[in-house]
């Protein structure tokens, strides 16, 4: 067996993103493992060099994993021949800038989304890696997790026949900051700092959409902020000037429906923080990041509506559980393993820069939905 290491430039791990889910449970996850096995004889080693603006916050991560290299100086990591990877989890507004920086340096990308503040950005970031011949990935976690996993085998396998429409719900109580401490970063409620929940959340339904159900080609939104005043992590009140919630109407190629409500300002009543029902002429399911349960058209009740009647049945007992068909990891590791096996084996990787840019563009046009209330068309790109 021979052990090659892949030297990955990691550049916002101080983050709760960047440390928790891709340092942590992916990257330190594959070196507890033993590397990721190519199945060619290779076992590749992930080797992180931790960068940043904080040089003791990025040594106290180093020294609480036994990890060896830092640096405050990402044009000297990405000068550094050895470095083959660069990854980024940053705020969105440092991160355009970066990822140009790591292509021309000939860096192999990988990056949280979104990939830029606006279309124009994301697509001339597709275009310069496409050029300088690099390969390059976007995050898309949720359609790797468990629940979605299930769905998909269900879309796959013609369970629901004809798809008639999709219910998402996401969210949950983001505390003010001021009785509580709020369970995300200040910057999230400022849109000058590149915060709202649209441009966070649009682009994960972009690529949930159109991975199993279809290319979303219009969408109608309202964004708004229900919660004006906050209180950042240093107890400081401040305007909230970032959309906190935003109720979305997605309309996809072949004539489904999307609805899908995304809010930081709802308390939860599901049995998971994201759930999508999908409904279609044989049968229905339900998905969350880790269950998900059918009801087949075979087996639909008849419900009848009287308002003056108590309900005498329990909806939820005549739906099935999906059972597993593979054991389930972290939805973050296994895109981790895929994009590390397509750096170094060439394996085929479709979730790129360009399916960034359409998580931007769907972000973009949601704003100016709502902005002007109207149902905006999405124009299919490409580079």
């Amino acid at each position: 067996m021979t052990r090659r290491t892949v030297r990955i430039a990691m550049n916002g791990v101080t983050g709760r993103m960047g440390y928790r889910q891709h340092l942590v449970r992916s990257v330190l996850a594959l070196r507890e493992q033993g590397g990721l096995d190519l199945g060619d004889g290779t076992v590749l080693w992930p080797e992180p060099v931790l960068v940043g603006r904080r040089e003791d916050a990025l040594r106290e991560i180093a020294g609480r994993h036994g990890l060896a290299h830092v640096s405050t100086d990402l044009d000297a990591v990405l000068a550094d021949p050895a470095v083959d990877v660069y990854f980024d989890s940053q705020v969105t507004s440092a991160r355009e800038a970066s990822i140009r920086k790591a292509i021309a340096a000939g860096k192999h990308v990988y990056t949280e989304k979104p990939t830029a503040t606006g279309l124009h950005g994301a697509l001339e970031l597709a275009r310069l890696a496409r050029r300088k011949g690099i390969r390059h990935g976007v995050v898309q976690d949720k359609i790797f997790l468990p629940g979605l996993r299930k769905l998909k085998r269900l879309v796959d396998g013609g369970f629901f026949g004809r798809v008639l429409s999709v219910r998402g719900e996401f969210g949950y109580w983001v505390f003010e900051g001021d009785r509580q401490p709020a369970q995300r970063p200040s910057w999230n409620y400022r849109a000058e700092d590149g915060g709202g929940i649209v441009v966070d959340m649009f682009p994960h339904w972009e690529y949930v959409l159109h991975e199993l159900f279809g290319r979303v080609v219009s969408v109608q939104a309202l964004a708004t902020t229900h919660i004006p005043r906050r209180w950042d992590e240093h107890g400081r009140p401040y305007g909230a000037t970032a959309d906190d919630a935003a109720y979305g109407i997605f309309e996809l190629d072949g004539g489904a429906v999307a609805q899908i409500n995304s809010s930081w300002t709802v308390r939860v009543h599901r049995d998971e923080l994201v759930e999508f029902q999908v409904d279609g002429t044989e049968g229905s399911a339900v998905a969350g990041l880790r269950h998900c349960r059918a009801q087949h058209l075979s087996a639909t009740p008849r419900p009848v509506w009287d308002p003056d009647v108590p309900a005498t049945e329990v909806f939820r007992d005549q739906w099935r559980e999906v059972p597993d068909d593979t054991e389930s990891g972290n939805g973050f590791k296994a895109q981790w393993e895929l994009f590390l096996r397509h750096v170094h084996a060439g394996t085929p990787y479709r979730w790129d820069l360009l399916a960034g840019a359409r998580g931007v563009q769907l972000a973009e046009l949601g704003l100016r939905s709502s902005a002007e209330g109207r149902r905006v068309d999405v124009p299919e790109i490409v580079l």
